[in-house]
């Protein structure tokens, strides 16, 4: 090893740095969403036991409706927002940009607040825009999310008043990018470029992935809800999908919380939206419209599936074997979903909202991306296709591997983010770089193969894109 880069004081050390997320925080969102499913589920008891009729009646059936799962997302965020408040205090973090002793008067804010309600009204508009030229938001599963955020665009602009107005009051520095963004609206001499910039960029992620994760809340939730035990508990293959539809649903439910909710009080603002182009490009180039297409599903240029038939298909003469390759896929899915619900409020993608090193964080850096490009390569078992040829099966591993060399991607350019934005998060990755259960043998055996002690090189890696400007 070499001596002149010595080993960091922070990785001597028995724990990572303290995480700016509690445990509590997801499992109190986890328990507000178990119970809604619960009572949804037995929602044709409850009527019929307190005899309800008309909408109420027990002849409805089960709460599985588009609008079920869209309520599901309050029972998420209501929970997770007490415990943030209540237990963990995050309203009084100096993180927050917030001083409560302020209280400046309606009068004296008023000036300020007035620039930032016009530029986040026309940040508003300029989305609705956005939305309306992408042909994509008006068709399929999308269609329940355009109808969602029509609903809600009024009661959004009238609220937003009260809110900066209130606000305003106690920010230490009010004048943040939203304000910038206004001033410049208003031409005012003092708004800066880069502020505008990291403006957009963390409402371009609010606007793109918000759209996205509503869109597909319906369809696993009501899965969930609707599924009979009877059929369910018949055969492992079953149990799996359920199982597996069940985790990632919650995954879904407490991301959705995450994009939306980004308020300052909980400390669950955007502090910055990934500065580097080609962090845009590895996360967009995962997500409908830029992935249909692309990737998966026989796709012609990254299908990694011709000719598949999946994990069943191939084991399904083992009852043995599909339990415990269905109980694998579980295991996998359970530890995507744990490192969404360990996010609690502050899940999103392109973000820097604050440093999590507990959960599944604290054995690697990436646990949602590790399990799931391992969950792809166990579902879809690429070099078995049916039709028994070689040629076949060799295209399928390359481009699944293409698909890995993608999050791998992704990994670095969040990573390059969060060592320029936060040295917490540097000493976590040197912590992480010698003590993570998964990460720390990966990073030995990089530094024996490239016959170095794996520094960083500074807090955003020599080897980060440029920024996208």
């Amino acid at each position: 090893m070499s001596a002149e880069t010595p080993i960091p004081a922070v990785a001597t050390k028995s724990e990572p740095p303290e995480s700016d997320v509690s445990a509590g925080v997801g499992l109190a969102g986890l328990l507000g969403l178990v119970g809604w499913i619960a009572f949804c589920r037995a929602f044709p008891l409850i009527s019929e036991t307190f005899g309800f009729s008309g909408e109420f009646s027990p002849e409805r059936g089960v709460l599985s409706g588009p609008y079920s799962a869209l309520a599901a997302l309050l029972f998420v965020a209501g929970p997770m927002a007490v415990w943030s408040i209540l237990v963990d205090k995050v309203h009084l973090r100096p993180s927050t940009g917030i001083n409560w002793s302020l209280k400046r008067s309606i009068a004296d804010v008023i000036p300020v607040s007035s620039v930032k309600i016009m530029g986040i009204w026309a940040t508003y508009a300029v989305l609705a825009g956005l939305y309306g030229l992408g042909r994509w938001y008006w068709d399929g599963s999308y269609l329940f999310a355009m109808e969602v955020l029509s609903a809600a665009v009024i009661p959004i602009v009238v609220l937003a008043v009260p809110y900066i107005v209130w606000i305003d009051r106690f920010m230490i520095n009010p004048k943040d990018a939203s304000w910038h963004f206004g001033a410049m609206i208003f031409g005012r001499d003092e708004w800066d470029s880069e502020q505008v910039k990291k403006h957009w960029r963390a409402w371009l992620i609010k606007g793109f992935f918000g759209a996205f994760m509503i869109s597909i809340l319906p369809g696993g939730f009501a899965f969930v809800v609707e599924a009979d035990p009877s059929v369910v508990f018949s055969n492992p293959v079953e149990i799996a999908g359920l199982m597996i539809t069940v985790l990632f649903m919650i995954d879904v439910m407490i991301g959705t919380v995450g994009y939306l909710f980004t308020l300052r009080p909980l400390d669950a603002h955007i502090r910055s939206g990934n500065p580097f182009l080609g962090g845009w490009i590895a996360a967009l180039i995962c997500y409908p419209p830029f992935v249909w297409g692309i990737i998966g599903n026989n796709s012609q240029i990254i299908g990694y599936e011709n000719g598949t038939a999946k994990w069943d298909y191939w084991m399904a003469d083992s009852e043995m074997l599909l339990l415990f390759w269905g109980a694998w896929l579980v295991v996998l899915t359970a530890i995507y979903a744990w490192a969404t619900v360990a996010f609690g409020i502050r899940f999103s993608n392109l973000t820097y909202r604050g440093v999590l090193t507990n959960g599944p964080y604290r054995y690697t850096r990436h646990p949602a991306y590790l399990s799931k490009n391992l969950y792809w390569w166990c579902l879809h078992l690429p070099f078995l296709v049916t039709s028994g040829s070689p040629a076949e099966a060799i295209r399928n591993c390359f481009f699944l591997l293409i698909v890995n060399a993608i999050y791998y991607w992704r990994a670095r350019t969040e990573e390059a983010h969060m060592l320029a934005e936060d040295s917490k998060y540097r000493e976590y990755y040197d912590w992480m770089e010698y003590n993570g259960i998964i990460t720390a043998p990966l990073a030995r055996a990089k530094r024996r193969l490239l016959g170095r002690n794996g520094e960083r090189g500074g807090p955003a890696e020599e080897a980060a894109p440029e920024p996208a400007e």
